[in-house]
């Protein structure tokens, strides 16, 4: 009798003890420093932009090195200490014992990660799937689609190098042909976007993919313009994000699409290898998922999640990157982008030798910009900016134009720029070493 009730005992205190583990693994017992706190500034986005202080503050969030000018943040950014400090302490708690700490304790708080995210961009949770980049998004819609040979698939030349090919090797495997046309560059006018994917539908075009902020120049497309001119000729619209989410200051709501992708480890400074992907609840059913998933499963957002063994880690520590993303505020945050892109674009303009292939116009594009140097290869001066300044740039070599690709973000100063506007300038006046 005793020793039942002992086993009794034993079993109640089973949860409390897995909880004590758990809490103690999470670092609830560990003597805490005195953590970063969200600064203050001015609610009106476009004075907070201007508050140097308030985004110094917001820069010590991040643990960088300030030895390199990072101005590829279009690529993939840093995350603030406080997404890592949460990434390490799921990993940490999944390491005891992974198909209980993982899967049964982690995973199912995803859940609550799915309802915040949605909240943020005014959608179904049930029309959110997490996935590891823009591109696994966009590949399970381009490969989701039955389409048979001579089937026609529409997009623009300047969409990104591997939703193209991914499109060129259904063309090769299954006969379906990919037309793409050109866009203006600068585009200063939504309307002529809007008309040139229309005039570029043919009768047998089943599928158009188009970005919502092209990589190349940092330019804003009207989506929900081409979605709605789409939807009235029955043909769907696949939307590449991966440049817009938490880079400007929108709803997915307002651009009226079904199927949208984006990366979260660039704009909103999420976990590395982090993504998001929405399809319109009535739309999941008929869309195939890249890896098989069971059959009943066929009407549920979750089934583009099935990729086998994955750390619950990256997905959970989303909801410590949008946190800071509301604390920052998405206007402030776009405010303040459009400045850092006006500060160095405007101040290199005054010299004949440079054109910038972003329009600056209200609208038109925000933090990114591409900037050319007339007679120099935008390559060799990408490298050499790497090479002797320590500023990371990105080349961008398309048939139409070239330039280095700008992209600042929160934690850049004024000084950043001001180094990367005296080597511009250097390499104006002197050249670049042969």
């Amino acid at each position: 009798m005793l020793q039942s009730r002992r086993s009794f005992i034993g079993a109640l205190s089973l949860p409390a003890l897995a909880l004590t583990s758990s809490s103690h693994a999470l670092g609830f017992n560990k003597p805490r420093v005195a953590r970063w706190r969200m600064p203050q500034t001015s609610p009106d986005p476009i004075i907070a932009a201007q508050d140097e202080a308030f985004w110094f503050a917001i820069s010590q969030a991040f643990s960088i090195d300030r030895s390199i000018i990072n101005l590829n943040n279009g690529g993939v950014s840093p995350s603030p200490t406080t997404v890592l400090d949460a990434m390490q302490r799921h990993l940490a708690f999944s390491n005891q014992a992974p198909p209980y700490t993982m899967w049964r304790v982690l995973e199912p708080q995803q859940e609550a990660v799915r309802i915040k995210m949605a909240r943020q961009w005014d959608v179904d949770p049930e029309e959110i799937a997490f996935t590891r980049n823009a591109s696994e998004g966009l590949q399970i819609c381009q490969f989701g689609f039955d389409l048979k040979p001579g089937d026609e698939v529409l997009t623009t030349d300047q969409d990104y190098p591997r939703m193209i090919n991914t499109f060129l090797q259904r063309q090769r495997r299954e006969g379906l042909v990919l037309k793409q046309f050109a866009l203006p560059v600068p585009s200063t006018d939504p309307r002529e976007i809007v008309r040139l994917f229309v005039e570029n539908v043919s009768p047998k075009t089943r599928l158009v993919l188009m970005c919502h902020t092209i990589n190349l120049t940092g330019q804003i497309l009207p989506v929900r313009e081409v979605c709605s001119a789409m939807r009235d000729m029955g043909i769907p619209v696949i939307v590449d994000g991966a440049h817009a989410l938490a880079h400007f200051d929108f709803k997915l709501s307002d651009l009226n699409c079904d199927y949208y992708a984006t990366s979260l480890h660039k704009w909103l400074f999420a976990p590395h290898g982090t993504g998001l992907l929405y399809v319109r609840r009535n739309k999941i059913k008929d869309l195939w998922p890249l890896m098989a998933a069971p059959q009943e499963q066929q009407d549920d957002i979750r089934k583009f999640e099935q990729i086998g063994t994955h750390p619950a880690a990256n997905h959970l520590a989303i909801s410590e990157a949008l946190a800071f993303h509301q604390g920052i505020g998405p206007a402030r945050k776009q405010q303040r982008l459009i400045h850092l892109r006006d500060y160095w674009a405007r101040k290199l303009l005054e010299n004949d030798r440079v054109s910038l292939h972003t329009s600056l116009a209200a609208g038109d594009a925000c933090g990114i910009a591409t900037v050319q140097i007339k007679d120099i290869d935008s390559s060799r001066l990408n490298n050499w900016l790497w090479k002797t300044r320590r500023i990371l740039t990105t080349a961008i070599n398309h048939s139409q134009f070239q330039g280095v690709r700008v992209s600042p973000s929160v934690y850049t100063t004024h000084h950043d720029l001001d180094q990367f506007i005296d080597a511009m300038q250097f390499a104006i006046d002197n050249g670049l070493p042969t």
